[in-house]
């Protein structure tokens, strides 16, 4: 049998010839280096491979080991906590090993092969198990009990399970069925093949995010998809980086693909000391992180989304709500538009590939709450949010139509709002949610009964006002009738006290639901009782200048417990003004 050799190099594409055997997505192995690659073309015995590494020094000639698997991950006990790179290595192992660069060729185990787990069983011998079934448990962090579930080709009777300390390969079980397999404390996936569940369920419960901005106006649904479309500087990282710290989820998988190296490091370095709002332990105990800078190879950028999307499912199969953030997929579709030229395709629109829409809804469509594969019909969920970094903020390009296409949300990120640093920097007017119908009944349940209703209200005061700064660039403030400048007022009020929200307080950058809704009915409520008394004759900048609508602004500052009391307050105080001004009036 002939050695498979390297024939021909054009970046990260290389042509093997004589590589018998082949299929198309094994993994092979390239040159002294042992460079990792990918099949992608099979034509006769010669193989076109997109490597994932640098192929610098790499020559015609050299040696091609084909491994006969396809990238697959290793899931199991230790994921959470880890940060891997975009083909699941061990970025802190691989630095013990090779310093602050990677050396090419360096494969490490994902997860640590010699660390024992504390294995409780829950099924005994002699039981029945079906793919999906949960055998045992594993503490993996204080916040995360890891379920060891039976393989999704497995069934039979349960043999040989044992408590115990264990390791990720050794057997911890045997299932009978005519012949016997093994289980152990971790099993492979595929990363391009989705991981099966029995039904989608729909949407009913919202993603919590602390985000006013997000959760009163433009909600995503749990195992919903959202898109964060923005230009350069409009704040995608930090957004996606708040809802990776503060959404309502058990687990967090975020992937940095083709991110600026100082945007990941700020991620790698400040997520380890954050703290979960509800468990006050390290944020970092439920979290994947997946970095994949924009100066590590193009083909691994491809494969990032992938391993991070792979590792959410699996936790979602345990029964977790988990939350996937992607930063960004413009960079991965990059990546695709420049493995298709190399492979000579035929362009898409501005050089894409055809089948670009069809990759990026593979994606978002392997989000969604389900009942995954499991005979006591287990519930989990895996919500999808992507950034999406349009080239000039122009939202008509091939990315952020085709992603737009498949996903409920879209928050679109205003340069000019960022500017004026309004943070976050989502364009009330431009977006928009799509669950807002499938979520009203919870929020009515568990939030308050007029919570859609002043959603409502505080959109139209702010689409009215949108209306008016034209007439106000022609005329004037001044020479707007009275009962315009409350509308002004009001909604300046909604912009500044409600939507604007600083990431780097300590109060302001989570707020619970319940504060939102008052928050919001007290700006609303201001506004009713500002419309009435100009009707009355007062002005509207001698009810702006009232000391209860100097008070409104605290209200983001003030600590959830101390909020009742401002609250009571404002009320309060302006009763006794609102009476005061009547009065006035009335005289």
């Amino acid at each position: 049998m002939v050695d498979a050799t390297v024939a021909r190099i054009s970046g990260p594409v290389v042509v093997a010839k004589d590589l018998d055997g082949a299929q198309l997505f094994d993994i092979v192995r390239i040159g002294e280096m042992g460079l990792v690659g990918e099949i992608i073309r099979l034509e006769g015995n010669s193989a076109m491979i997109q490597v994932y590494e640098d192929t610098t020094g790499l020559k015609p000639g050299e040696n091609v080991v084909n491994t006969n698997k396809p990238l697959s991950l290793q899931l199991g006990p230790g994921l959470l906590t880890s940060i891997y790179d975009g083909i699941q290595r061990p970025l802190d192992k691989l630095r013990e090993e090779s310093g602050d660069f990677i050396s090419r060729g360096k494969v490490i185990p994902a997860l640590d092969q010699t660390k024992k787990w504390e294995f409780i069983p829950i099924k005994k011998n002699g039981d029945d198990v079906e793919p999906g079934d949960i055998i045992g448990e594993v503490q993996e962090t204080p916040l995360i009990k890891h379920k060891i579930m039976i393989p999704h080709d497995i069934s039979g009777k349960l043999s040989d399970i044992s408590e115990g300390q264990f390791n990720v390969n050794e057997t911890v079980a045997s299932v009978k069925n005519g012949k016997t397999t093994d289980v152990a404390l971790s099993h492979w996936w595929t990363v391009r093949i989705p991981r099966p569940v029995l039904r989608k369920l729909p949407p009913e419960e919202p993603l919590l995010t602390g985000q006013r901005v997000v959760d009163t106006f433009f909600p995503v649904a749990k195992g919903g998809t959202a898109a964060i479309p923005g230009p350069f500087g409009s704040g995608k990282t930090v957004t996606q980086q708040q809802l990776a710290k503060w959404a309502d989820s058990e687990v967090i998988v975020y992937v940095g693909c083709g991110e600026r190296g100082n945007e990941m490091c700020d991620v790698l370095s400040s997520f380890p000391k954050l703290e979960d709002p509800k468990t006050k332990r390290p944020l970092m105990e439920r979290t994947i992180l997946v970095a994949n800078t924009s100066n590590m190879p193009v083909a691994a950028r491809e494969a990032s989304v992938y391993t991070g999307i792979t590792m959410g499912e699996y936790y979602r199969d345990m029964g977790y709500g988990v939350a996937l953030m992607a930063d960004s997929t413009s960079r991965w579709a990059e990546a695709l538009r420049e493995i298709s030229g190399r492979l000579e395709e035929m362009p898409g629109e501005e050089g894409y590939p055809a089948y670009l829409g069809r990759r990026l809804a593979e994606f978002y469509e392997r989000g969604g709450k389900c009942i995954v594969t499991s005979p006591e019909s287990r519930q989990g969920s895996l919500s999808l949010v992507g950034a999406v970094s349009p080239p000039g903020g122009d939202f008509s390009e091939p990315v952020s139509q085709n992603t737009l296409r498949v996903t409920r949300v879209f928050w679109g990120l205003d340069a000019s709002l960022a500017s004026r640093r309004h943070f976050p920097s989502i364009n009330w007017l431009t977006s928009y949610s799509l669950y807002i119908d499938d979520l009203a009944e919870w929020y009515k349940s568990n939030v308050s009964k007029e919570w859609i209703s002043n959603r409502t209200a505080a959109l139209d005061i702010l689409q009215k006002e949108a209306e008016l700064q034209e007439i106000v660039q022609l005329v004037g403030y001044d020479a707007l009738p009275e009962p315009e400048k409350g509308i002004l007022d009001t909604a300046r009020s909604i912009r500044e006290d409600y939507l604007q929200q600083s990431a780097f307080d300590d109060v302001d950058t989570y707020t619970s639901i319940q504060k939102q809704y008052q928050m919001l009915s007290v700006i609303l409520e201001f506004g009713k009782m500002e419309d009435e008394l100009i009707k009355k004759g007062i002005t509207a900048v001698k009810v702006s200048s009232l000391e209860s609508r100097g008070m409104i602004p605290k209200m983001k500052w003030t600590k959830e417990e101390e909020l009742e009391q401002l609250v009571s307050n404002i009320r309060s105080k302006m009763k006794e003004e609102s009476e005061n001004l009547s009065k006035e009036s009335s005289d």
